[in-house]
């Protein structure tokens, strides 16, 4: 599980400024591996801090799981609450871009157990800045 290190505005806002030509475009060049790990990351603990709380995971492998929501604490196995998807699924809900109930719908998103669909409630966090 990732810390609960806190992410400075700027550091989300110049994490989502890298990866935000890809998302608007998939067939714009993917930016490197780490800097989609840098957005992963830095958009989900900023989730973690926003919504504290250990009742639902969000896992976004292989970048980063943390625990967030206010709820009944999780501490061993596989957590009754899970949100699960790939990194640009992931980074699309956080800037706005994908709708959490079209990203389950789809497939592209698996949210398992009755909590996990509140993390919606905290999305987007980081809008694509305008050109």
């Amino acid at each position: 599980m990732a810390g609960r290190a806190t992410v400075k505005p700027g550091e989300l806002r110049a994490a989502v400024d890298v990866v935000t030509p890809w998302l608007l475009d998939e067939s714009a060049a993917a930016p490197a591996r780490s800097e989609i790990a840098a957005a992963v990351r830095a958009t989900a603990r900023t989730l973690a801090a926003s919504a504290p709380g250990h009742s639902v995971e969000l896992r976004v492998p292989p970048f980063v799981a943390v625990q967030c929501v206010e709820g009944p604490r999780h501490t061993r196995g596989t957590p009754p609450n899970v949100v699960e998807t790939d990194a640009r699924t992931w980074l699309l809900l956080a800037t706005g871009l994908l709708d959490f109930a079209a990203a389950v719908d789809s497939g592209a998103l698996t949210a398992s157990g009755s909590r996990a669909p509140e993390v919606a409630y905290w999305l987007p966090m980081a809008k694509p800045a305008a050109d």
